[in-house]
């Protein structure tokens, strides 16, 4: 593997947690799936909508999010929001995001 190729795979691990904690603190507010991909996007988190919709529905399935069908603008749309559960985990998961990227700060000075 040569080193672009390497890059690009650590690059991607490095931006899955970053996903995942992006989207919990984005779902503070209730939306749906393509204002909430719009609005990663706004704020330079670039996401497909083939990994956005599988981690909403494992979000979802762990308990950290809540959803509902409703119809706007003459289609339905499936709203998501944070559950009580999912601001407890993303507040810990915050609190933990700082003491890392302080670490890290320090690591690489």
């Amino acid at each position: 593997m040569g080193e672009t190729e390497t890059y690009e795979a650590l690059r991607l691990e490095l931006r899955r947690g970053s996903l995942v904690l992006a989207t919990l603190a984005r779902l503070r507010t209730e939306q749906y799936g393509y204002s909430l991909r719009m609005g990663l996007a706004e704020d330079g988190i670039e996401m497909e909508e083939s990994t956005l919709y599988p981690l909403l529905r494992r979000l979802e399935s762990q308990g950290l999010l809540t959803s509902e069908w409703r119809e706007e603008d003459k289609r339905r749309k499936r709203f998501y929001r944070l559950s009580p559960e999912g601001e407890a985990v993303l507040k810990r998961l915050h609190d933990e995001w700082r003491r890392i990227s302080a670490s890290l700060d320090r690591v690489l000075g």
